[in-house]
């Protein structure tokens, strides 16, 4: 397929600092790339789309994405899309790869859900020490990595690193990842606690299976546990430098990408699946009330609050993506011309992602509505979009309320207790 690369080793970076050994690595892996436009990717989704609908019970009932869909999205080139070229990666926006999460998540949310999450991880890398992007990828540049940021983990510093230990839970996707980033607080006397993300394999740590929920069941969000596992200096990243852009990385991975708020970049993995779940439940809609008639004996299509549920969903999916392309292309902007945008943007910016959810909640529930009795049933095809779209609302990230709140209050002068933005 045009555009994909072998799940191989394509370059291996030096972790003594030959910055000119490291260039020429590099730009030979840039040269094995086969160019592949964005419009090439989305399409690749789309035509993925029409399997995803045929895999997604059998994804709700095992409670994970199937193998299958994992190696279509592979095989696709998809995961790649935030990755640096120096492993095989396009470097492309963060658009195009939003994009492609709504587009999946019309067919699945879980997939959609996951994709992002997952895909996300390899950005994240480029912020780590390189070593850390070494050792994941070394051998294999398709190499996935999953994540649950809660602070739970006990940290511990040793020589050269640290031990760490804990329970997480929410790791979505974790059955198709051999890495995991899991969060924890280090503790200095005098000081706040230092929040780190900690890159481990999957010999560190095991999965326990807990994943029995209402929506999102796909996912297989189960939960991590670690047991006094060694993790090295290098494979820590801090919250503090994603917020400043201060990372490790920012020497040997140069696009402008790598330089976007890690806040920024994250929050919109854990809500942009919504819109295209909202897309998804719309066309489902659309393809029932047209021909189903009610036990009044008027169709759907023809009543006032069916014709007018579609509307507003419609024109709410164009109102959120245009929401993000802009935001997305105003940070870009400001990192090309030096002018970073400001907290108080950022903070604006950060709303309005944990927006999404709820948005896309009241809209897929109006459709529910103007179906009428016909929606309580299981085989109601908008149902599983709906319970997906709720589910969303509990990730931490999409609290729309604690986040309104705290920006708003910074437009009145009160200080910022948000700093991941």
């Amino acid at each position: 397929m045009q555009g994909t690369l072998p799940r191989s080793r394509l370059v291996s970076a030096p972790a003594d600092g030959n910055r000119k050994q490291e260039n020429a690595m590099q730009s030979n892996a840039q040269s094995a790339v086969t160019p592949v436009s964005p419009e090439v990717l989305k399409q690749r989704a789309r035509d993925i789309v029409p399997r995803l609908v045929e895999r997604a019970a059998q994804a709700d009932e095992q409670r994970r994405v199937p193998d299958e869909t994992i190696r279509d999205l592979q095989e696709a080139g998809l995961f790649r899309v935030l990755q640096p070229k120096a492993y095989g990666g396009y470097e492309m926006d963060p658009q195009v790869f939003y994009d492609i999460a709504m587009i999946l998540s019309e067919g699945c949310m879980s997939t959609g859900w996951i994709y992002g999450i997952i895909g996300v991880h390899n950005w994240q890398l480029a912020l780590f020490d390189p070593r850390a992007a070494e050792d994941v990828w070394k051998e294999d540049t398709g190499t996935l990595v999953a994540s649950t940021y809660m602070p739970k983990g006990q940290v511990t510093p040793v020589e050269g690193g640290f031990k760490f230990s804990g329970r997480w839970g929410f790791s979505s996707g974790i059955d198709h990842c051999e890495w995991v980033l899991l969060g924890g607080l280090i503790f200095n006397e005098g000081q706040p606690p230092e929040y780190r993300t900690f890159l481990v394999p999957r010999s560190d740590f095991r999965v326990e299976d807990t994943w029995h929920t209402m929506g999102l069941k796909g996912t297989g969000s189960n939960d991590i546990i670690v047991e006094d596992a060694f993790v090295p200096e290098y494979r820590t990243h801090k919250a503090a430098d994603g917020f400043a852009g201060t990372n490790p990385g920012g020497d040997t991975f140069t696009s402008p990408l790598y330089k976007i708020p890690f806040g920024q970049i994250f929050v919109r993995a854990v809500s942009s699946a919504a819109i295209g779940a909202l897309s998804g439940a719309v066309n489902e809609f659309r393809n029932w009330a047209t021909d189903w008639t009610g036990n009044m004996g008027s169709k759907t299509a023809e009543q006032a609050p069916a014709q007018l549920a579609v509307a507003e969903a419609m024109t709410t999916v164009d109102e959120l993506k245009l929401i993000l392309h802009r935001n997305f292309e105003e940070i870009l902007d400001g990192i090309r011309q030096n002018k970073p945008v400001s907290v108080e943007r950022r903070l604006h910016f950060r709303y309005q992602a944990a927006q999404v959810v709820d948005r896309c909640a009241e809209r897929v529930s109006r459709l529910m509505a103007a179906a009428g009795g016909r929606s309580i049933f299981t085989d109601f095809p908008v149902q599983r979009h709906f319970l997906d779209i709720h589910t969303a609302r509990a990730h931490y990230a999409n609290n729309a309320h604690m986040f309104g709140s705290n920006f708003g209050g910074v437009m009145m002068g009160r200080d910022n207790t948000d700093f991941f933005i």
